[in-house]
């Protein structure tokens, strides 16, 4: 993987350091080096930086104060000549503070914290995003794994819902509103009796939809969201 990174500082001769020691590492790649916030603030409007180097005490604006406006933060890594600001670049959630003059080795431990923290939030990423790709449901006293993809529809049976399946379907005891809460917005309620899988619809009329060789009724208290809601898939 090959990291972004921009160099934020109002002196040539510590932007060029920084140059320097991230020129000794291959998965760093330097967008630019910039004087001032100002200049930093046009370039993150045009690329993706996975970290910034940024210097506290700069003219016209501050690092930490245009910092903190960013919509959009980077990973930060705040550089400084003053001890005083460590405490408020760490309350901005910053990466590491470095103290100049920089040394290889300490900047070293810098990047290292960074690529901890890297992985540890591309690791999250991926976990919550398998999570939401399935649920568990409580079927002959198993806990079976359904994933959302799979599902075409659900259909209320009294006190049960039928949860149909591409090639099965499994028949569990659940309200079908309170099973729907736990679903992600490609499933829509259509009847009191029915949920479909909205990327499984091969298409639908203002009385039915139909998912295959399936036709599924549109309440009438459901079609107004309804109809609005499919016209936004076509």
């Amino acid at each position: 993987m090959l990291y972004k990174c921009l160099i934020v500082d109002d002196e040539s001769l510590a932007r060029e350091l920084i140059e320097t020691h991230l020129s000794q590492l291959d998965i760093f790649k330097i967008v630019a080096s910039c004087s001032s916030a100002l200049e930093a603030h046009k370039i993150l409007q045009v690329e993706t930086i996975d970290l910034m180097f940024l210097d506290i005490e700069m003219p016209v604006l501050k690092g930490t104060d245009f910092f903190k406006n960013l919509k959009h933060k980077p990973k930060v890594i705040f550089t400084t000549a003053y001890r005083d600001y460590a405490l408020e670049g760490f309350e901005l959630n910053a990466v590491d503070y470095l103290l100049k003059p920089i040394t290889f080795q300490r900047f070293f431990k810098a990047i290292e914290k960074f690529i901890d923290t890297s992985k540890s939030s591309i690791e999250a990423t991926e976990n919550s995003k398998l999570k939401d790709s399935y649920i568990f449901v409580q079927s002959n006293m198993k806990s079976i794994k359904v994933f959302y993809d799979d599902i075409t529809y659900i259909e209320s049976i009294k006190d049960y819902i039928k949860i149909h399946l591409q090639d099965s379907s499994l028949i569990i005891k659940h309200g079908l509103t309170a099973f729907q809460e736990k679903l992600d917005a490609r499933f829509l309620r259509v009847h009191r009796s029915y949920v479909v899988n909205s990327t499984k619809i091969s298409a639908f009329t203002k009385q039915d939809i139909e998912i295959g060789k399936v036709e599924v009724p549109i309440g009438d208290f459901y079609k107004a969201n309804a109809m609005k809601q499919l016209k936004n898939y076509e």
